[in-house]
């Protein structure tokens, strides 16, 4: 049994790891410990600790994917709901859908018995607002809502950068290969932004006969090439894991035009292999590692391409 997770995922590790290790379902212990990041507030791009969209609104996206399967419960752009990886997995569980969206999402939340929650921290909500005076006229000020967000967008940055997502991957003979994800998304968004985190090939894909991949940091990017499912489906190809990471990084590297910045990607094949690869990213990059042979999980530094 193998399983990682980026660094950020530290809050549910335990969890994950005790249940894998007692013989849970892969994707139940997965979201168990997803859930614990989505509600630890220290942990700034996942659930409660998340920042908002340009209006104050926060929009949380996750996905699951079973492996042996291919079936995916997806969420994205979620308002009011902290679990929003149990949402999915709900998702994928009971409808016939892979993704929901928006308020369509937020109802199926409500029927199937989630709360109503609260999900910007007060704080949030102030460095979120004095981030954005600055970018504003004071007429923009005195129109907000109602003035145009598109140029104000070009000019926000993240208060740390956030742009991470908390992935979980898990591969095992028995019980398969599986991934699933979290995100508040990137800080001050436009309203209504998905990134690649609950796009099925972009953010995540698992295939329980050759691998699975997930990745963080710059969606848009992701998006374009379809990363994650390159990696599986190079490795169906008879690509090692080593090399369907690096197919997936030169196609990124093709990109010239549009938004770009760095990609982390975590990746697992079927005989035991693990990649974790830093492409354009500042600084260090760490991730979670933990098998049936270790006593706990291990933080270690990821490649650098």
């Amino acid at each position: 049994m193998l399983f990682i997770a980026n660094a950020e995922g530290w809050p549910g590790i335990p969890t994950t790891v005790e249940m894998l290790r007692s013989g849970s379902d892969s994707l139940t212990a997965m979201v168990a410990g997803i859930s614990k990041v989505e509600a630890e507030t220290k942990v700034r791009s996942v659930g409660h600790g998340g920042w908002p969209n340009m209006l104050g609104v926060m929009e949380c996206d996750a996905a699951v994917m079973d492996g042996t399967t291919r079936e995916v419960g997806s969420v994205g752009a979620v308002p009011d709901t902290i679990p929003v990886a149990r949402l999915a997995h709900e998702v994928m569980k009971q409808l016939p859908h892979v993704m929901l969206t928006g308020a369509g999402a937020r109802r199926f939340a409500t029927e199937t018995g989630f709360s109503v929650d609260d999900v910007l921290l007060e704080d949030s909500k102030r460095v979120w607002w004095e981030r954005l005076e600055q970018e504003m006229t004071p007429e923009q000020k005195a129109a907000f809502p109602n003035t145009p967000l598109a140029p104000l967008l070009k000019t926000i940055t993240d208060p740390e950068r956030v742009r991470d997502t908390t992935v979980y991957l898990s591969a095992d003979p028995a019980r398969g290969i599986h991934a699933a994800t979290s995100t508040s998304g990137w800080a001050w968004k436009y309203p209504g932004r998905l990134g690649d985190s609950p796009i099925p090939g972009a953010g995540f894909y698992a295939d329980s006969r050759y691998g699975a991949a997930a990745c963080t940091h710059t969606g848009e990017m992701t998006m374009r090439c379809a990363t994650s499912r390159t990696i599986v489906l190079a490795m169906k190809l008879g690509y090692s894991l080593s090399d369907a990471v690096k197919l997936a990084v030169d196609e990124l590297s093709e990109l010239t035009d549009g938004f770009l910045g760095g990609v982390v990607i975590h990746a697992v094949d079927a005989k035991g292999n693990h990649e974790v690869f830093n492409f354009r990213c500042q600084g260090e990059i760490r991730y979670w590692l933990w098998d049936d042979s270790m006593p706990e999980a291990e933080l270690r530094a990821a490649k650098t391409i």
